[in-house]
């Protein structure tokens, strides 16, 4: 496999953080560390609160051990993170899903820090080896081997910056309800229900516009046969055990839906023909 196809085949942060150790200016000690990663010279890694652990077989009868950590960033520079972050939506699917955000590095410059290390310097290692260059060809090896841990979960990218995928997940969830919270307007309105009471919709929220309209720009068009909803399709939710009368979750969401869009539609139309009438 060519250096190109593996960089196609790479997640965009890990090739980001393989491109910061490829503009090490020593060539041949890069090769040799890449040759390392690859044979399975590197025994063992495992992360201790923000610093990486691990052991490197070298020419030597006894492992080589090595040290490798980027400045964490303090709590309070983590809240101002995941409050930027909490402000997204996509920020929060795209990691409960495993991924990273193609704009993820905006959360951190927008709080005037970086993800990112911007050069080697940025990266503190040590190795046992009797080596007096760093990066020596052991702690390439790691950190050719953090790249393909990056792929498979970019929480340890955050790690390295101090939170856990557990710290992470639960401070935006936290977040992101007491958000729904705030803008959720209190209302005595009767409830629809949808086959269980577990989901239910506020009809009263959809049309709370009190200022009074100016009639001459009220334009009350038939419904379309065509709607939002239709455009966009099935939602794409997993089939749950199917029940009584054989819909999957997706069916009952849309049908609810569809029933919600036309009571919407028609409390609309009625709001519109009473303000054009006075």
């Amino acid at each position: 496999m060519t250096n190109d196809t593996l960089q196609a085949s790479r997640e965009w942060w890990s090739q980001r953080w393989l491109d910061l150790l490829d503009s090490y200016r020593f060539k041949k000690r890069l090769e040799r560390a890449r040759n390392y990663s690859r044979q399975g010279n590197v025994l063992s890694i495992e992360f201790k609160g923000a610093k990486v652990l691990a052991r490197v077989q070298g020419s030597e009868a006894e492992p080589y051990k090595v040290s490798l950590s980027l400045d964490a960033f303090s709590d309070e520079e983590w809240g101002y993170v995941i409050e930027t972050m909490s402000h997204k939506a996509i920020f929060a699917a795209k990691l409960l899903a495993g991924e990273m955000p193609q704009n993820m590095e905006e959360a951190f410059t927008t709080n005037g820090l970086s993800l990112f290390p911007f050069t080697l310097g940025d990266v503190h290692s040590k190795c046992s080896c009797p080596d007096k260059a760093n990066p020596c060809k052991h702690v390439g090896a790691v950190y050719y081997q953090l790249g393909d841990r990056f792929s498979e979960d970019p929480f340890v990218l955050f790690q390295l910056r101090g939170r856990t995928k557990e710290q992470i997940i639960s401070d935006l969830r936290k977040l992101r309800s007491a958000k729904v919270k705030a803008t959720t307007p209190e209302t005595s309105e009767t409830q629809t229900p949808i086959l269980s009471t577990q989901y239910s919709v506020k009809i009263g929220a959809f049309w709370q516009y009190h200022e009074p309209l100016e009639s001459s720009l009220v334009v009350i068009a038939p419904s379309s046969s065509e709607t939002v909803l239709d455009v966009l399709g099935a939602i794409p939710l997993a089939k749950a055990e199917e029940n009584v009368v054989n819909l999957t979750s997706s069916d009952v969401v849309m049908k609810y839906l569809n029933t919600i869009y036309k009571e919407v539609s028609q409390k609309a139309v009625l709001a519109a023909m009473n303000i054009g009438a006075s």
